[in-house]
């Protein structure tokens, strides 16, 4: 009698008894380890915070020398969010969903970006797409086309760094897709293009929005490949990272306040995508 009691008082209190997740304690050298890494990482946002001239905040982030910088990241970052979701979602479809020799291969190269130094990705870029280039130095003869040391060549270059952000992420979710939803489709007589539109996007948009909006931070924070490629010239092809370069060696205090904004955008993305990553129990 006691014990059904005390059942149905915790189906009246809602069962939250039953439901609630036990605490899980890390061993000692784990907590150690993780206070550790935690305090290596939230330090330098803590110095940036610390020497941020917050008086004079504003003055320098209206300067004319971080508003020209600003406007070149914010075009060439979007711009290149769009090539990437454009190159890198059909890219993720056939590495997901075509098996065929080589498919290992492409996936390595595609994702490249990723873990090469931007700087060699920059070389690379220049070698190939620049004035004397394998690809560009016929382009340039025949419509005059220059890509380095222009926008053209900053958007390139995001886009070469942010890409591999789009095909990861939608790969991901393209191969945890049940993939009934499409056979479903196909048998009732929707090309491949259809169900491809009105099934298989519609189902991972949240994904592709949040591999766009990584790709969009990804871009603006670029420096190596940028600097490499399109290199640093004021109004031009200087962006955000660049102007933060410059600013080091004549005025620190642009540059902690250019890096406090970079770093509030950055942190600001993460914590808003933290669900998308990391769904609540």
């Amino acid at each position: 009698m006691n014990a059904d009691a005390a059942e149905s008082g915790i189906h009246r209190r809602g069962g939250h008894e039953a439901r609630r997740t036990p605490r899980v304690l890390p061993p000692w050298p784990v907590a150690v380890l993780a206070a550790g890494g935690g305090v290596l990482f939230a330090l330098p946002v803590v110095g940036l915070a610390a020497r941020t001239p917050w008086t004079g905040l504003w003055s320098h982030l209206s300067s004319r020398f971080v508003i020209d910088a600003a406007t070149l990241s914010v075009v060439s970052s979007v711009a290149a969010a769009v090539v990437a979701a454009a190159v890198g979602v059909p890219l993720a479809w056939v590495l997901a969903r075509a098996p065929f020799r080589g498919r290992t291969t492409l996936r390595a190269l595609v994702t490249l970006p990723m873990v090469l130094p931007p700087v060699v990705g920059g070389a690379a870029l220049l070698f190939a797409l620049g004035r004397r280039g394998v690809v560009g130095g016929p382009l340039h003869d025949a419509t005059g086309l220059l890509l380095p040391y222009s926008i053209w060549g900053v958007i390139l270059a995001n886009a070469f760094v942010a890409t591999p952000m789009v095909i990861l992420t939608v790969e991901g979710a393209l191969r945890n897709l049940d993939p009934r939803y499409e056979h479903a489709a196909a048998t009732l007589g929707a090309s491949r293009l259809r169900v491809l539109w009105r099934v298989t996007l519609p189902m991972i948009g949240p994904a592709v929005a949040v591999a766009v909006l990584l790709a969009w931070a990804r871009a603006l924070g670029e420096f190596g490949a940028t600097v490499t490629f399109a290199g640093n010239l004021g109004g031009r092809t200087q962006t955000l990272p660049l102007a933060v370069f410059v600013a080091l060696e004549s005025d620190r205090d642009a540059a902690v306040a250019i890096s406090l904004v970079l770093v509030a955008l950055s942190l600001g993305l993460l914590i808003a995508l933290r669900d998308r990553w990391w769904p609540s129990r």
